[in-house]
């Protein structure tokens, strides 16, 4: 402790040049932002999803439910949604009800004073005076990480948790979808030795970029992106999972990846993304799955969405025990208070009460 790489220590210039696996090192120390999927070890998830776990369990007991709200009474955090957004909000909004965290919110830009010519900067800046935590949805692709190097320089650092940066990165996603998978296979050996299978808008998806990256902390597993030649994921990712040793294969064939998937990541077409409505003309017919195709795949496959769904997933298969995506959304709530009560530092309240509620 002590000699940790904090962002008050860099400029944003050198900050903002360095490689993401490098930016993740100044997210450890306090205020502790999330901001990036680089910045997690497996040993940091593997705690998060025990966590997550303790919490949900503690939750369906009354006495443990009162407790759990007493535990960040003293506390106050801003929603600052400056993109459109029901999922991720609510999922955060009630995690934070669940720790007893008292929140305010903008859920649009237009109704602060941005629309008098003030500064997304100076706004949050002025937000973060009433909170303790602030939990962001931007536009912008690496907004969030501006703001938490910003707040890091005030006499008054709080923690950022990025809920959605442009195009780049969804953390917080990626660590409900990792829960997911761990809860998924903890009885058929965990997520080592899986395949999964990203498929549709992979170009554009945040999700994707952020889950594919923390797959790589995991051991022989594979990745599949399946997508149009348009929509396929970007050099970017590849050259990272490239650094990172990860086997992968990019195609265009679903029909030969589902029988060899444990889990199928379906995404929709990001065409809020687009310029001049390029995606309508992009053929996604092959890159679905309904009813028919529920008899090629393994029967301990997982089927996730991070949603809203279009038609990629058929309304069919929503009672199959492998559609796992309603139970995805709920295990965001549980993750996102995993991952909030650790930011605060006040994860052991829980691992003490759990250790005598679970005898």
């Amino acid at each position: 402790m002590g000699n940790e790489k904090k962002l008050s220590g860099i400029s944003w210039q050198d900050f903002k040049e360095l490689p993401l696996a490098e930016k993740g090192e100044y997210f450890q120390a306090p205020p502790c932002h999330t901001l990036i999927a680089q910045q997690f070890s497996r040993a940091q998830l593997e705690e998060l999803c025990a966590l997550a776990t303790k919490i949900r369990r503690i939750s369906k007991r009354r006495e443990g439910s009162n407790f759990l709200r007493t535990l960040l009474s003293d506390h106050r955090a801003m929603l600052y949604f400056a993109q459109p957004s029901s999922r991720t909000y609510l999922s955060f909004s009630s995690a934070c009800k669940l720790l007893g965290l008292s929140t305010i919110d903008v859920r649009d830009s237009k109704t602060s004073s941005e629309v008098k010519g003030e500064s997304p900067e100076d706004t949050i800046r002025t937000f973060s005076s009433y909170a303790d935590m602030i939990i962001m949805r931007h536009p912008v692709g690496g907004f969030a990480e501006r703001v938490a190097w910003m707040l890091s320089n005030t006499n008054r650092p709080i923690p950022v948790l990025n809920a959605g940066s442009g195009a780049d990165q969804h953390p917080t996603q990626a660590l409900l979808d990792i829960y997911t998978l761990e809860r998924s296979f903890e009885k058929i050996g965990g997520i080592d030795g899986k395949s999964v299978a990203f498929v549709g808008d992979l170009a554009r998806g945040r999700t994707v970029r952020s889950l594919a990256w923390l797959l790589t902390l995991y051991t022989d597993v594979k990745v599949y992106f399946v997508a149009p030649e348009q929509l396929q994921i970007g050099a970017d990712v590849l050259e990272l999972l490239d650094a990172a040793g990860m086997e992968y294969e990019v195609t265009q064939d679903f029909a030969a990846v589902m029988p060899k998937s444990d889990a199928l990541y379906m995404t929709r077409i990001q065409d809020e993304w687009d310029v001049e409505g390029e995606s309508t003309t992009i053929d996604t017919a092959s890159f679905c799955i309904n009813e028919e195709h529920l008899d090629v795949l393994k029967e301990t496959a997982v089927i996730m969405h991070p949603l809203p769904r279009r038609k990629e997933i058929s309304t069919d298969i929503d009672n199959d025990p492998r559609a796992m995506y309603w139970r995805q959304m709920r295990n965001g709530m549980w993750a996102r208070a995993a991952l909030i009560l650790t930011t605060f530092d006040r994860q052991d309240e829980v691992n003490e009460y759990y250790a005598d509620y679970d005898k």
